[in-house]
């Protein structure tokens, strides 16, 4: 079955400064210590190219980055204008629950960002198993964690939390979605074939600045409770008319958790 994650460019330009803001630093610097010019990094599931304009100015130069997603479209905005010091883009149209070391060839570097929740185990043994096969670190980031934070708080939102955690595991076409459990699943794998391995927080902190993310990022969030668990319906129109309002009178904030995950031969 091919992995194929239904997202919009306007979505993920949308969320672009909010990922930046929540990346860990502290692993990207770590990443950039284990790399050498030149640097070849293979971005999964790249979308419009968010990471590699986040993490390029971070690592040595020169820098080639290989594009690996399943949109054609959104392969060619990333390509079109890459950051300094990238001189390379090689775009790479495929889907990921194949991946081989083979595809890695040559990495300097792996990595993802928002990407590992929405796999199955056995596609992230498979990039787990990619990277220790041709020896390349792995910076996989923003991936969920399951925990979600409202204020002000309103006794829906563990209901609505819960709905949608399920959600994030349920079974779409024979796969079973690791959601808030891939970050373990992968650190578990790296260490059990004898890498290193650093997790870091990487919330989103949303507020009156962010009004249309917050206002998107809510009514999926519902959404995907709701298909969950119909019942949920009539309270989730509630809810969301709420937290419009709150939202409107600037005083809703919101974080959503992640984890960002480094992993290196020791």
């Amino acid at each position: 079955m091919s992995v194929v994650i239904p997202v919009s460019a306007d979505w993920l330009t949308l969320r672009e400064q909010a990922d930046a803001a929540a990346r860990s630093r502290p692993l990207a610097r770590r990443a950039s210590r284990l790399v050498h010019a030149p640097v070849t990094v293979h971005d999964l599931g790249s979308g419009t190219g968010s990471m590699m304009r986040w993490l390029a100015p971070r690592l040595p130069a020169p820098q080639t980055w290989v594009l690996h997603d399943w949109n054609a479209a959104l392969l060619e905005h990333a390509a079109a204008a890459p950051p300094e010091p990238v001189t390379a883009v090689q775009p790479r149209v495929g889907h990921l629950e194949h991946l081989r070391a083979e595809d890695l060839a040559g990495a300097s570097l792996v990595v993802t960002s928002a990407l590992l929740d929405v796999l199955s185990a056995p596609e992230v043994e498979a990039i787990v198993a990619a990277c220790i096969g041709v020896g390349a670190p792995g910076l996989f980031a923003l991936t969920v964690d399951g925990r979600v934070s409202l204020d002000p708080v309103d006794p829906g939102d563990r209901v609505f939390a819960a709905a949608f955690n399920d959600h994030q595991r349920r079974i779409a076409e024979d796969r079973r979605l690791l959601g808030p459990d891939a970050v373990a699943l992968a650190a578990g794998l790296f260490r059990a074939a004898g890498w290193s391995v650093r997790t870091d927080a990487s919330p989103w902190r949303l507020g009156d600045r962010e009004p249309a993310l917050v206002a998107e990022w809510l009514e999926g969030w519902l959404a995907a409770a709701v298909e969950e668990r119909p019942a949920l319906t009539e309270w989730a129109g509630e809810y969301l008319r709420t937290r419009r309002a709150q939202l409107a009178a600037g005083a809703l904030h919101v974080v959503v958790h992640h984890r960002d995950l480094l992993a290196w031969p020791s």
